[in-house]
């Protein structure tokens, strides 16, 4: 009887210690999920690779954080040495890739799979025992561009489309245990859309280009990874969802 209660009492304790980590945590859809997930009372922990930017946040929020590149080998240690069992994961790491066929090199596919899905593999097999003790969620992030046929973007569109083959399969061998959606957005502000979105006749012409004739913020994306990673969204796994102002489906 005291043994049972003693591994009910640790098991609760995990529980309850079990956070929501988000990798990418500064950028523009990692911090707005940052605070929209604090603001709803999750147990957030930060991971970004400028210790400035993700002390700062931290601090704002009042939350755990590790500084780690998700490019480094051994960061996934750091990450668990700091936050051993996680509930749920969003994986907000991203990159704008844009070159001619021509001009690619097998180095910029590599270093886009590692960023974009290799790094998320790690990560997900990293805490797959806590989160199927938790029954938790993973939220990835794709690209209008996996789907969409756009000049220039072989290198990203291919490995998001990466990422969306991971996000169905990794639903299908989890289940019921643990729901992996994916989320799909067009152009938004950030920083990594910086260089495009300094030529403003090149920013408004993408943003008329969407039917609901703007560009995305980071809130956009952000509301529905907090929802994906919420109890709200408990019968949604293997799911790829477009957040892209109609782009994907509309023009």
């Amino acid at each position: 009887m005291v043994l049972s209660f003693n591994m009910q009492l640790r098991a609760y304790t995990k529980f309850i210690m079990s956070k929501y980590l988000i990798f990418g945590a500064t950028g523009s859809i990692g911090s707005s999920l940052a605070n929209m997930l604090k603001q709803s009372d999750f147990d957030i922990h930060l991971v970004a690779r400028q210790e400035d930017l993700v002390s700062q946040l931290a601090s704002e929020l009042s939350c755990s954080f590790t500084v780690a590149d998700v490019l480094e080998d051994q960061f996934i240690e750091k990450v668990k040495s700091d936050v051993p069992d996680a509930k749920g994961i969003a994986y907000c790491v991203g990159s704008i890739d844009l070159k001619p066929l021509k001009m690619v090199k097998e180095q910029d596919f590599q270093k886009c799979m590692k960023l974009n899905l290799y790094a998320a593999v790690d990560i997900i097999k990293a805490y797959h025992e806590s989160l199927k003790q938790n029954k938790g969620s993973i939220v990835l992030f794709s690209t209008v561009a996996a789907q969409r046929g756009f000049t220039n973007h072989a290198i990203i569109a291919s490995t998001k489309a990466a990422v969306e083959g991971l996000t169905v399969s990794l639903a299908a061998e989890f289940a019921p245990d643990v729901r992996v959606n994916c989320i799909a957005p067009s152009l938004s502000h950030s920083k990594i859309a910086e260089p495009m979105l300094k030529n403003k006749p090149l920013a408004e012409g993408i943003a008329k280009a969407h039917p609901l004739k703007r560009l995305g913020e980071g809130k956009d994306s952000a509301a529905l990874a907090k929802f994906l990673l919420s109890d709200e969204s408990s019968w949604m796994t293997g799911q790829v969802i477009g957040v892209d102002g109609g782009r994907s489906k509309l023009s």
